[in-house]
């Protein structure tokens, strides 16, 4: 009996560990420290007072693809423009769909257009584990105060047709120009979509 109310008691504090682990809007955003495609290392704490906007990416996947027919690239020079870090993150563990080296990385950025202000390689995963980022793509929105304000979707519709972007709610947006307003984003948090990221 002992032993069976020890197994259920360790069980629960898994469980409690798990849920304090995973990111939760309104809450401190979990720290990181992972180098960029040209060797430089960022921690968020490197970026205390502004907004920051985190972008899971794999460049092979058909839903990433459709968001770079220039939507991506839209947001990206917006946000960058009013001042907010933009940080594209490839968690994609070598030898998987979407890991690039620097080079792939400078020449997706230039023939794309894509303006991030850097691509992170979390190729240890860790960084998206700590952010529980499950698709390419998948948004967070941070804001001046290391707070996590946003986690989800980049928009309402889960499809990888280019069309269905104007038709979408543009939830990412509307929560990045909700949190630089100095407002709360509604919806927080929504269901991201796209391919699952390659750890």
């Amino acid at each position: 009996m002992k032993l069976a109310k020890l197994v259920v008691s360790v069980g629960a504090m898994l469980f409690a560990a798990t849920l304090a682990a995973a990111p939760q809007v309104g809450q401190p955003a979990p720290g990181f420290t992972v180098k960029d495609a040209n060797g430089q290392s960022h921690s968020l704490q490197d970026f205390a007072g502004k907004n920051v906007v985190l972008e899971w990416t794999n460049h092979d996947c058909p839903f990433v693809v459709k968001h770079y027919s220039g939507n991506m690239q839209a947001l990206q020079s917006e946000m960058t423009d009013q001042d907010v870090v933009w940080l594209s993150v490839i968690s994609s563990a070598p030898g998987k769909q979407g890991h690039i080296d620097s080079a792939k990385a400078a020449e997706l950025t230039s023939s794309r257009n894509a303006a991030p202000t850097a691509i992170l390689f979390d190729e240890s995963g860790a960084m998206g584990k700590a952010y529980d980022a499950k698709t390419t793509p998948h948004m967070y929105v941070i804001d001046k105060n290391g707070v996590l304000q946003y986690m989800g979707g980049i928009d309402s519709i889960p499809s990888a047709k280019v069309d269905d972007i104007a038709k979408a709610t543009p939830y990412f947006a509307n929560a990045a120009k909700a949190v630089l307003a100095g407002n709360t984003p509604d919806p927080a948090v929504t269901k991201p979509y796209g391919c699952s990221v390659k750890y």
